[in-house]
C-alpha cells in the first residue's frame, strides 16, 4: 500500500474531514448535565456506518455505548477507544467564540471536546477513508468502543465491558488521547493514575439562620466541612487517612529510565502557571517527576455553603459541601479509599459528614517494552519531526484499568492534543496541522498491525 497516496489523500480532504469534526463538535453532549447525549451518540454510529462498520448503539445503566466494529485483511484486532461526552462548557464568558459553534482562527478549531475526545474520533476515521481510497479491505480488524460518560467516571463502562468481553476481545488498545507535548515532540503515554471523586456534605441545620442569632450557639455547616477538610491533608501534604500509602508502589528503574529522559517540565511550569516554585521544595526534575504521577493526591475540587453573591449577607449556612478528588497510584483502589476516609473522618469526630462516591478507577499501566508500545513508536517515525518520548505514567485519570482488566490489551496512545489545546478550559482547540499528522500516526498503526 503507498504511504504517500494515504497520507496525500489525508492532506486533501482535510478540510471535509474537518468539516464532519464540526458538525459533531456543534452536537452539544455534556454528560455532567445530560444534554444531547443520546443525539451526540447517534452522530457517532452514523460517521461510522458509510466506513463500512457494522454499528451498535448498546444501552448501560446510563448513557448508551456505541460500538463498531470491520473485518480486515489480517487476524490482528485493533481496538480504538474513545467517548462522545464533553465537559460542561461553564463559564461561557470566557470563550472567544461560543464553545458549540466550532470555529477555525489561525489554524485551529476551537469547541467545546474538539481535543477532548471528538477530534482524535473523527481523525481515526479519516485514517481509515485514506486506506479505503487505497484498498478494498482494512489492513486489520478495527472495533470502536466509544463511550458517553468518560467525563463523570465512566460510571456504567465496567459492568459494559465486563458484561461484553468476548464481543469487544482484540490484540491492541489506542485509547482516546494522544498528540504532542510542550516541545511538540511526539507522546506515548502509557499509564494513567485512578481516581476517587467524593462529595463531602454537611447539614446542621433544618435552614439558614441570621448569624446574630445562631452566630454563637448554633453549628455552622461551614465551618463543621472547613474542621473535617483540615483533617485529611497536614502542610506538609502527607494524606492523613489510616493505611493510604500502604498499597502505594514506586516506579520501577525501567521508568525512572523513562523519567529521566523526558523535558525538564520546571521552567514550563513556572512560565505557564506562575509558580514560585513546588510543593515540598522539590527542585529535582526526576524528583518532580516522579512526585507528579507516582505519589497519590487529595486535592479540594470546589465548596459550597451560605451566601457567595456580591455585597454582604449575614447568614449562618445549614449546609456545606465540598467536591474533593484523591488520584490514585499503583496499587490503591477506590473502594479501599471510601474504606479509608470513612473511618477517617469517624475517628476524628465527624461521622456527620456524608461521603458520595461520584466515580472513580484504578489506574494502570502498560509495559514500556510491550511489542504494541514498538507499533505506536514506529508508526510515528515519519510523522513528526521529533523522535517518540515515552511517559510510564500521566497524572490524569481514565477507565484504561477496565480494558486491560477485562480485555488484557496493552494500551497505546493516538492524537491531536498539544499543550494549547485547553482540554476541559475555556477556548479548547487543536491544531489543524496536528489533526492531520494524528490520522497519518492512526493510519501506519493499522498497516504495522498486518504483522502484529
Amino acid at each position: 500500500m503507498n504511504i504517500q497516496a494515504i497520507d496525500q489523500y489525508i492532506e486533501s480532504n482535510l478540510d471535509a474531514s474537518v468539516a464532519e469534526l464540526s458538525r459533531l463538535c456543534a452536537q452539544p453532549s455534556v454528560a455532567a448535565q445530560n444534554l444531547g447525549i443520546e443525539d451526540c451518540a447517534e452522530l457517532v454510529a452514523q460517521a461510522l456506518k458509510p466506513r463500512g462498520f457494522s454499528v451498535s448503539i448498546m444501552p448501560t445503566g446510563g448513557s448508551p455505548v456505541v460500538f463498531a466494529e470491520r473485518k480486515g485483511g489480517a487476524d490482528a484486532t485493533l481496538i480504538s477507544y474513545n467517548h462522545y461526552d464533553v465537559q460542561p462548557a461553564e463559564p461561557l464568558e470566557l470563550w472567544e467564540s461560543p464553545p458549540f459553534e466550532p470555529t477555525v482562527r489561525h489554524g485551529r478549531l476551537y469547541a467545546r471536546g474538539v481535543a477532548d475526545n471528538k477530534g482524535n474520533f473523527i481523525a481515526r476515521l479519516h485514517a481509515i477513508d485514506a486506506i479505503l481510497n487505497q484498498a478494498d479491505e482494512l489492513p486489520c480488524n478495527i472495533k470502536f468502543v466509544v463511550e458517553g460518560e468518560e467525563e463523570i467516571g465512566s460510571v456504567n463502562l465496567e459492568p459494559f465491558v465486563k458484561a461484553h468481553q468476548e464481543l469487544l476481545a482484540g490484540d491492541v488498545c489506542v485509547w482516546e488521547i494522544g498528540g504532542v507535548n510542550h516541545e511538540n515532540s511526539p507522546i506515548q503515554m502509557l499509564g494513567m493514575r485512578g481516581i476517587c471523586y467524593v462529595e463531602l456534605r454537611v447539614r446542621t441545620a433544618n435552614g439558614d439562620v441570621h448569624s446574630g442569632t445562631g452566630g454563637s450557639i448554633f453549628p455552622n455547616a461551614a465551618w463543621r466541612l472547613v474542621w473535617a477538610l483540615n483533617s485529611l491533608k497536614g502542610q506538609d501534604e502527607h494524606i492523613r487517612l489510616p493505611g493510604f500509602y500502604n498499597a502505594v508502589i514506586p516506579p520501577t528503574p525501567r521508568e525512572k529510565e523513562l523519567l529521566v529522559q523526558l523535558p525538564d517540565m520546571r521552567a514550563h511550569y513556572r512560565e505557564v502557571y506562575g509558580l514560585d516554585g513546588f510543593l515540598k521544595g522539590i527542585d529535582d526534575p526526576l524528583e518532580l517527576a516522579i512526585q507528579a504521577v507516582y505519589q497519590p493526591t487529595c486535592t479540594i475540587c470546589g465548596l459550597t455553603s451560605g451566601y457567595q453573591g456580591e455585597g454582604s449577607k449575614t447568614v449562618l449556612p445549614a449546609e456545606a459541601s465540598a467536591k474533593v478528588d484523591f488520584r490514585l497510584v499503583p496499587d490503591q483502589r477506590p473502594q479501599q479509599v471510601l474504606t479509608q476516609l470513612r473511618e477517617h473522618l469517624d475517628a476524628h469526630g465527624f461521622s456527620d459528614v456524608e461521603i458520595v462516591f461520584l466515580g472513580g478507577n484504578p489506574g494502570a499501566k502498560t509495559d514500556p517494552d510491550h511489542p504494541a508500545v514498538g507499533i505506536a513508536v514506529r508508526a510515528a517515525e515519519d510523522v513528526y519531526d521529533k523522535p517518540t518520548e515515552i511517559n510510564p505514567m500521566i497524572g490524569g485519570s481514565g477507565p484504561n484499568f477496565i480494558f486491560q482488566e477485562y480485555l488484557g490489551v496493552p494500551i497505546i496512545s493516538n492524537g491531536a492534543n498539544d499543550a494549547d489545546s485547553r482540554a476541559h478550559a475555556p477556548n479548547e482547540s487543536i491544531s489543524l496541522d496536528l489533526y492531520a499528522k494524528a490520522a497519518k500516526h492512526f493510519a501506519r498503526m493499522m498497516l504495522l498491525m498486518r504483522d502484529y
